[in-house]
């Protein structure tokens, strides 16, 4: 028998949670082949066979264990045909088949999120490895509920406000669920940031007329030759570096009793996940164009939805970006990332009556935040370094040109 333990997976973390076993108690499996995944207070990680064999699970999902423990033994002296003797039974070509061809497969803690909520793993299209559907793509999954054909004009608003039960979904039951290790994290992190900081907001607005012009004229030419798409992030992150270059105290922090100014600027970017809100790092943005933002961005978010950031990737920031506009956010107050001293929330884009040269127009507008920490950061420059985010905004070639 070769055990199975539970890894490092960086210095402070001394206990993970089995999340979910990829393989079977009793399957066989291959070497370096991802039979578990393990969810720390930072990140999700896999564990793979450490020999080719049968596997022997020992530590059930949900279990919180401690670095070291053994979860697993796998039995590298059985092969596919040492199993106990059975009768074997020769499905259908047709059957056989479509198990070939079929991708969405869940995963056990999947499947029972997906029976749980009675929901058909055939309607989820799974963002795991060869198509699988992780725990995370359970949890977000929506129920898709069949409704008789509606009826017409007067009658069907009456029997609508008639109703009774709005939805089935709703009931008098109770659930509780434990808390994973990134949610408590999250949790202890935002109260810390509240607590020990002299946060203060200010906004501001921007006319996002110019850049969606830009964006509209070269967007097709931008992705043929970089091979991504040219989205509004690469815009706010070059706008960020170029006025944390101008007020370094935005881009600074609280070390004790000094203070600690960066000449560079390791951008975080929120990520919504399954697992909650993590912000990995793009390393020094400022000396980084458009394109390499943008590749950089979609590399880490992907990696962080599918669970495969590393705590390196989320640690070490200066200043971070959130944007909440992908939600249909209008206006809000993110909260610091600590130790850092700052975080620029944006916001959904309306079309609003705004006064240009005497008149009023039409314009897509954002509303723009700037959380920060007044111990470092004095009002004018927070209002100053929006200011100037805002104006770089609203004219781009001052990006190009570097004015």
């Amino acid at each position: 028998m070769v055990d199975v333990k539970v890894p490092s997976v960086g210095e402070s973390i001394s206990e993970v949670t089995i999340a979910s076993w990829i393989k079977k108690d009793g399957e066989m499996v291959k070497l370096d082949e991802a039979i578990c995944s393990i969810e720390s207070d930072k990140a999700t990680l896999e564990i793979s066979a450490p020999k080719a064999g049968k596997l022997k699970i020992l530590v059930k999902e949900g279990e919180t264990v401690a670095i070291g423990t053994k979860v697993a033994e796998v039995d590298e002296t059985a092969t596919s045909s040492a199993a106990p003797s059975q009768e074997v039974k020769v499905a259908p070509k047709e059957t056989l088949a479509s198990q070939t061809e079929t991708k969405n497969f869940p995963s056990p803690a999947a499947q029972k999120i997906l029976s749980e909520k009675g929901i058909d793993s055939a309607s989820i299209n799974g963002s795991g490895k060869d198509g699988r559907i992780t725990k995370g793509d359970a949890l977000s999954a929506q129920a898709v509920q069949s409704s008789p054909k509606a009826a017409s004009g007067e009658e069907s608003v009456l029997k609508a406000l008639a109703r009774e039960t709005i939805s089935s979904s709703f009931s008098r039951e109770v659930r509780r669920e434990k808390m994973t290790g990134l949610r408590k994290t999250i949790a202890s992190r935002l109260v810390a940031a509240k607590n020990t900081t002299a946060m203060l907001t200010t906004f501001n607005e921007v006319d996002m007329s110019a850049v969606m012009e830009l964006r509209k004229k070269y967007k097709d030419s931008f992705k043929e030759k970089h091979g991504v798409g040219l989205g509004f992030m690469s815009f706010f992150t070059k706008a960020s570096c170029a006025a944390l270059k101008q007020y370094p105290a935005v881009n600074g922090m609280i070390d004790g009793t000094e203070l600690v100014y960066h000449n560079y600027a390791d951008v975080g970017v929120a990520v919504s996940t399954p697992r909650g809100l993590v912000v990995p790092v793009i390393r020094n943005a400022e000396s980084m164009g458009m394109a390499a933002i943008e590749s950089k961005i979609i590399e880490l978010a992907t990696r962080a939805r599918d669970g495969k950031i590393t705590i390196e990737e989320m640690q070490g920031g200066t200043f971070t970006i959130t944007n909440g506009g992908i939600f249909g956010s209008m206006l809000s107050t993110p909260i610091l990332n600590a130790p850092q001293s700052a975080i620029l929330g944006l916001h959904n884009i309306v079309e609003r009556p705004v006064a240009v040269n005497g008149q009023v127009v039409i314009r897509p507008i954002m509303y723009l935040a700037l959380s920060y920490d007044h111990r470092i950061i004095d009002g004018r420059e927070s209002v100053s370094f929006l200011k100037a985010v805002k104006e770089m905004i609203e004219d781009p070639s001052r990006l190009l040109l570097d004015i």
